[in-house]
């Protein structure tokens, strides 16, 4: 494996960094350990290792600060103490044990003996993702309580879970974007051989593994990278204040703590691939933006696997997903299509708060997102009062993900409600069948596939000054909705820093041997079958997109693709509660009807999938 350059796990020659030997962290040597820390804003540091009463000065050269130790090992605990006399944890631990304000352990990161070092991951359209969150997907609440329950998943069709942020984080719960140690696994999740052991036992099953990582801010609570280096620009303002310097003095630096950071997780950890949040927040005006640097870096540094870089971005930015000739991502694979969502559940709920208005009751958005990717290529948006995205419809389906449930659309509800408790049966069930039949690539959240219960709300363990923001800018934010203005409503959204919140979170998995419980998990499988036996085996070789739809009537489309293989996939569904009286156009072999079709037209809430093989079709 390549060296890491910021956090180099043995002494080989990397490839020469942006900045001459940046490689910082605690290092474990044949004889003992370096650590090097970089803080340019500190003209002294000293190393307090613990168990010993005084600390160690370290050699300081242009920003950088450095020790060999050769008593200290794997295990030590240590921690920096700067020249204001502040005494802080490494910025670039592996582990805290102690939380974000403990000391740093040093870690031998080859100490872990893989089980499956020859897995190489799997192509990107056989993905059928399940986003969980670690602290609340088990009764334990842990990696290791993850691996129970993976056979859970292989047995309905999963094929790749997508873990939210595990990053240091203070506190014991949290969603897990406030991380403010990037290379250290949270140690309310376990040590990080346990989250080697979680993608180990996923690999064994046939699990890609991939991991939501955050760039585009840093928590409030325990970030010491601020103390030593410029690690934000005044240039840039976001909701949380400076923005992460990518472009200003000592930039050249950050974009490399970055760089390293996406490698760190596919190399050291084995992820298939990451998912980075919120791209459309991170700013950078560089001739390069970071994110292209990012992309490039990890697929130069991967060799022969398979590894899948997504990203969210609410500017619909088409071009971060181009394909070269061959048919293959350049930068990042796939995105997370919030259209998708936001039109199917106009659709089937009926609600129409904030954004929705602009997805509800439009039909030529329902078609061109199914058969395009985006419904926003650059019109105007009146809740976000610009224009937004970029034309996509030369992209394959697979490079847009699309969901009815994930964290955001579930968490960001005063209550949590999921899909199950919003929508009809007979809606949901349409709509679950598009969502899995579709060549877009499917995203289920945590107990979906049952239809749980449990609500997953916002939750945090913030204290004191900076909990009581939280749970005030909570109540402010709901308190613009109508049904909020009432102060005693507003009091009866949970209070995200108590635990209640977090445990009410937690999925009870005693509901799958109950009623309806069971038939939604059983629905779900029966899709999912048709999706890996139909579907995925025509998805491969599409290099670019030939979806094209036409409106049948209200919320009712035909939409079509030419597949991979030569063949095509078509569906018709009708989107009402009402009866659509129409003549239908052929869909070829029927794989799948939800609803039913009449010699009239389409009943309410059906859809209804076939294809046309390449023996058959009439061009």
């Amino acid at each position: 494996m390549r060296p890491y350059r910021l956090m180099s796990a043995v002494l080989k020659s990397p490839p020469s960094p942006v900045v001459s030997g940046s490689s910082v962290g605690a290092q474990v040597l044949p004889e003992g350990v370096r650590f090097r820390l970089w803080a340019p804003k500190s003209s002294t540091v000293s190393l307090r290792i613990e168990g010993e009463q005084k600390p160690r000065p370290m050699r300081s050269n242009a920003g950088f600060h450095e020790l060999k130790v050769s008593s200290a090992g794997p295990g030590t605990l240590y921690t920096f103490e700067l020249g204001n006399g502040r005494t802080i944890p490494d910025p670039f631990s592996r582990f805290l044990p102690q939380d974000v304000h403990g000391p740093s352990e040093v870690i031998d990161p080859g100490s872990y003996s893989w089980r499956t070092s020859a897995w190489r991951g799997r192509p990107w359209e056989e993905a059928v993702l399940y986003e969980l969150h670690i602290g609340t997907f088990s009764p334990e609440g842990t990696f290791a309580g993850a691996i129970e329950k993976l056979d859970r998943l292989t047995e309905i069709g999963i094929t790749a879970i997508e873990l939210m942020p595990v990053a240091d984080f203070p506190g014991k719960r949290n969603w897990g974007y406030d991380g403010v140690q990037l290379f250290a696994p949270d140690s309310a999740y376990g040590r990080p051989d346990d989250l080697k052991a979680l993608i180990d036992a996923a690999h064994e099953r046939g699990l890609m593994v991939l991991l939501d990582v955050v760039y585009n801010h840093f928590g409030p609570d325990g970030n010491f990278l601020p103390e030593c280096g410029p690690i934000f620009t005044a240039k840039h303002q976001t909701p949380g204040g400076p923005a992460v310097n990518y472009e200003s003095g000592g930039s050249d630096i950050v974009r490399e703590i970055i760089r390293e950071n996406a490698l760190y997780w596919v190399q050291e950890f084995n992820f298939d691939g990451l998912r980075l949040d919120a791209v459309h927040a991170i700013k950078d005006d560089s001739q390069k933006h970071i994110l292209d640097e990012v992309a490039e870096y990890v697929r130069s540094s991967i060799g022969d696997r398979h590894v899948h870089l997504i990203v969210e971005n609410d500017l619909n930015t088409a071009s971060r997903l181009r394909r070269n000739s061959e048919g293959q991502p350049i930068h990042y694979t796939a995105q997370w299509n919030d259209d998708v969502h936001h039109l199917l559940h106009t659709a089937s709920s009926g609600e129409l708060k904030e954004f929705y208005p602009e997805f509800a009751d439009d039909t030529e958005k329902l078609g061109r997102t199914l058969a395009e990717g985006f419904a926003f290529q650059g019109e105007w948006t009146t809740y976000n009062r610009r224009q937004r995205g970029e034309p996509s419809a030369y992209l394959p389906p697979t490079a847009f993900i699309s969901f009815i449930q994930n964290h955001d659309q579930i968490g960001n509800r005063p209550f949590g409600e999921r899909y199950a408790n919003l929508a009809p049966p007979a809606a949901a069930r349409a709509v679950i069948a598009l969502l899995l039949l579709s060549p877009q690539i499917p995203l289920l959240f945590m107990g979906e596939e049952w239809a749980a219960s449990t609500p997953f709300l916002f939750f945090c363990d913030f204290r004191g000054d900076l909990g009581e923001a939280v749970r005030k800018g909570r109540k402010e934010e709901f308190g613009r909705y109508p049904d909020f203005q009432d102060p005693a409503k507003r009091d009866s959204i949970p209070d995200p820093t108590e635990v209640d919140a977090f445990n009410a979170s937690k999925l009870d998995w005693s509901e799958l041997g109950r009623t309806p419980h069971r038939q939604w998990r059983s629905f779900y499988q029966r899709l999912l079958n048709v999706r890996h036996s139909e579907i995925i085996p025509r998805l491969r070789n599409m290099a670019g997109n030939s979806g094209c739809y036409d409106i049948l009537g209200d919320q009712a489309v035909h939409v079509r693709w030419d597949l991979g293989d030569g063949s095509q996939l078509a569906f018709l569904t009708n989107l009402t509660a009402n009866a659509l009286e129409a003549p239908l156009p052929a869909i070829g072999r029927e794989i799948w009807v939800e609803g039913s079709l009449t010699e009239k037209g389409l009943a309410p809430w059906t859809v209804a999938f076939g294809i046309l093989d390449k023996g058959s079709r009439s061009e």
